[in-house]
């Protein structure tokens, strides 16, 4: 998933993702570029969790408004059991915020 050039003037998007590594664990992480972090991971150059356990995979991704929410969610991920996170991930809908009524 590469990322979309931000319109002049608005913030990037922001991503969670989840991989699956070697062994059958879950990471959960939060990046601008799902493919060029997931291709740190593999290079060894990821979290620190997932440098023994290289080749990893997208098992989900969802794009958030804000990097706030990007990591808010990661955390909600991060409390769940393995069998519950990518479920929890794909059924996740970012909140758009309000617009203000213009004069």
């Amino acid at each position: 998933m590469a990322p979309m050039p931000a319109p002049r003037g608005k913030r990037p998007s922001w991503f969670v993702y989840l991989i699956r590594c070697r062994d059958g664990t879950l990471y959960t992480g939060v990046a601008l570029d799902v493919d060029r972090r997931v291709a740190e991971h593999n290079a060894g150059r990821g979290g620190r969790y997932t440098r023994g356990r290289a080749p990893v995979r997208v098992v989900a991704a969802s794009r958030a408004l804000e990097k706030r929410a990007a990591y808010r969610l990661e955390w909600q991920l991060k409390q769940l059991r393995a069998r519950e996170k990518p479920e929890a991930l794909r059924a996740w809908q970012p909140r758009r915020k309000p617009r203000r009524a213009s004069r």
